[in-house]
């Protein structure tokens, strides 16, 4: 049974796979929280909060959400809110905040958590439409799950011995084509049926694509390097004028965290390798490459199709693989290895149109504006998305190796502002069908 059908099955068995859920986002947020004090309470850049304000917001947030609002209990500690409102405070003033303490913040996760779980076993589950399907506990859950991909870049930014580590990913293939053929034609683009997704996600909509191609994987770092050797950071002719702008003001010269040659990743220092997705680059930077490549970047609906689109039956999919809920097997999630890896590494994520690593390892920039569907209608709250639509903010979709497969769809839809590096985010280009991509050296 795949999670849209339990999630409409039994009331016994959507609590108890919701239980299941915020117990895993709640293992994952504790394990990057279980290191030492000072670096819990130390703020790592000016881009991120300290550690420990990541996960005393995350009980805020459950509070607010499902103590308060679905379960009509009184507050845990209302005195707190305004410290962990995310829009109050920027996070480069954030630890000037009478911040609690590492002890006291997990006694007040520990505390909310299991006041929610009560409220998870009390309240109906339908009726309302906050509540219908477990919505409000699924938000939570992305909610939490997001966090750990935001705590996941805080501890890249760190300094220090590691204190992270994993296996090595499994050995990527060589694909059989470096690009994809997409026919175009209409498809449904969002979604009306994922219990779980976000109002950003929806209605699901009639989208008119012409033909075009697109990269079969990520770009790798073998091929960025190319970019990197050939001068493309200091030729004017690849960047938009805002790009160049950027990139001579914050002196770029290479990904985030390269240098020599090397890659420092969570306090390794280690070779980058090659066959790995690009991870690291900002918009511009993602930008640049593609025109020194003769493509560009896919719009989100491009990048939504050839996800999606299933020609054989003229269906959308949930996912690249089909309908079946994501598994080890299918995509690099949940922060199993710590990195992207090797393209063609999950041969069973492949999409009906024979695209490769759509689902994991790099959120992928698109060449789209945040902006709302057709018939966007809010819920339940602006912040969530309404007040972040605008030119300001890119597309990037797919989710990355940090990702929770519970906080990743083919529709789900992420953004940040096209400056951006800390994130875990990379790209594939596409072109028009009537080009010919050629490579410029």
């Amino acid at each position: 049974m795949t999670a849209i059908e339990e999630l409409r099955h039994s009331p016994e068995q959507l609590r108890a796979r919701i239980a299941d859920e915020l117990d895993r986002a709640r293992g994952r947020s504790a394990r990057l929280t279980d290191i030492d004090h000072d670096d819990l309470v130390r703020q790592h850049s000016p881009l991120m909060s300290p550690l420990i304000w990541d996960y005393a917001h995350i009980g805020s947030q459950e509070e607010l959400w499902l103590v308060r609002d679905v379960g009509g209990r009184d507050p845990v500690r209302p005195e707190i809110d305004a410290i962990y409102d995310a829009f109050a405070t920027k996070r480069a003033d954030r630890p000037s905040l009478p911040l609690l303490g590492p002890d006291d913040a997990r006694r007040y996760v520990d505390e909310v958590r299991a006041k929610v779980l009560d409220v998870l076993e009390r309240t109906p589950l339908a009726g309302r439409r906050l509540v219908e399907a477990g919505f409000a506990f699924g938000m939570i859950v992305q909610h939490e799950q997001q966090h750990v991909e935001t705590m996941l870049a805080t501890h890249q930014l760190r300094v220090g011995a590691p204190v992270l580590d994993a296996p090595p990913p499994p050995p990527g293939t060589a694909p059989a084509t470096p690009e994809i053929y997409v026919p175009g034609g209409m498809f449904i683009m969002g979604t009306d049926l994922e219990p779980w997704a976000l109002d950003n996600e929806r209605p699901a909509h009639a989208v008119g694509l012409e033909p075009y191609w697109i990269d079969t994987d990520p770009v790798t770092n073998g091929q960025y390097a190319e970019f990197v050797a050939a001068g493309g950071y200091d030729d004017e002719r690849w960047w938009t004028p805002e790009g160049w702008a950027h990139r001579t003001a914050a002196g770029l010269s290479a990904p985030q965290f390269w240098h020599d040659g090397l890659r420092t990743r969570f306090g390794h220092v280690e070779p980058v390798p090659a066959d790995e997705p690009v991870q690291h680059v900002c918009w511009y930077e993602a930008d640049a490459y593609a025109r020194w490549a003769g493509k560009r970047l896919p719009t989100e609906a491009e990048w939504e199709m050839a996800a999606r689109y299933d020609p054989a039956t003229g269906r959308s999919l949930r996912y690249p693989w089909g309908d079946e809920d994501p598994a080890p097997e299918h995509a690099n999630l949940g922060g199993t290895y710590l990195r992207p890896a090797p393209v063609g590494a999950f041969p069973r994520g492949t999409s009906p149109l024979g695209v490769r690593g759509l689902i994991g390892d790099v959120w992928e920039w698109t060449a789209s504006d945040f902006t709302p569907y057709p018939g966007f209608a809010m819920f339940p709250y602006p912040e969530y998305s309404e007040v972040f639509f605008g030119p300001e903010y890119k597309v990037l979709r797919g989710g990355s190796w940090a990702a929770d497969p519970t906080a990743v769809r083919a529709t789900f839809r992420n953004w940040d502002y096209p400056i951006r590096r800390q994130i875990f985010a990379g790209f594939r280009c596409a072109r028009d069908a009537a080009e010919q991509g050629q490579q410029h050296v």
